[in-house]
């Protein structure tokens, strides 16, 4: 792979492990598993994140539930068939692990560099905050790419809710997950987990020269 592409997509986390891995799949002769990671956020909250690790990664680490552990690896979509419908899902692909480091003091990190793919919706909720969704495209090797829900806040969202499709765009923040409410068919409603990267800075050339223009929400206590 494109050493390029490995800097387009690039997370870290470090967290407790809710379950031991599942299998998932197979690619090419290789195995692939599923768990899902207790990331703690600054505020005391936690984001319970699902992560791919291949069969080639597992020996020598200890991945039992509560086990701590730190990894490197991407952000990552793909489409999963559902009632006839396809349905895209988000997971961390896991490149290396890394050691676990109690000292380290921002244990979820995530950089994107990838192209706006729908235009942006801004919005304000009922108490005045200002919120805008984007859809990133991220390429990958062997001509893929990953789409990435992105939500940005406060004064990063007045910044994006007019940058318009095809704008290259680099984000950093943190991998969140959230609950939502998702009303089904029949009018009942179901629980479901929404995963995105809550944006803490943006950069992007604003005039296709060589200024760039940066915004960073970090200070705004969001977390």
């Amino acid at each position: 792979m494109n050493e390029n592409f490995l800097k387009n997509n690039k997370v870290f986390l470090m967290g407790e492990v809710e379950e031991e891995p599942v299998y998932s799949h197979e690619l090419y002769g290789e195995g692939f598993y599923e768990f899902f990671l207790a990331v703690p956020r600054l505020s005391g909250q936690t984001d319970v994140l699902p992560v791919t690790v291949s069969e080639r990664l597992m020996p020598g680490v200890t991945l039992a539930k509560g086990s701590k552990i730190a990894l490197s690896g991407q952000f990552r979509s793909y489409n999963k068939l559902e009632n006839e419908h396809s349905k895209l899902m988000l997971t961390v692909f896991v490149r290396d692990f890394l050691a676990y480091d109690e000292q380290e003091q921002n244990p979820n990190v995530a950089e994107l560099n990838g192209y706006i793919c729908k235009p942006p919706v801004y919005r304000t909720t009922p108490f005045n905050r200002e919120i805008c969704d984007l859809l990133l495209a991220v390429n990958r090797g062997y001509n893929k790419s990953d789409y990435i829900p992105c939500i940005a806040w406060g004064r990063n969202a007045r910044f994006v809710k007019n940058v318009q499709v095809g704008q290259n765009i680099v984000i950093s923040g943190r991998i969140q997950s959230r609950k939502y409410n998702k009303k089904l068919p029949d009018d009942t409603m179901e629980i479901r987990t929404a995963y995105e990267l809550s944006v803490g800075k943006i950069m992007f050339d604003r005039c296709l020269n060589e200024s760039a223009f940066t915004v960073d929400d970090r200070d705004e206590g969001k977390d």
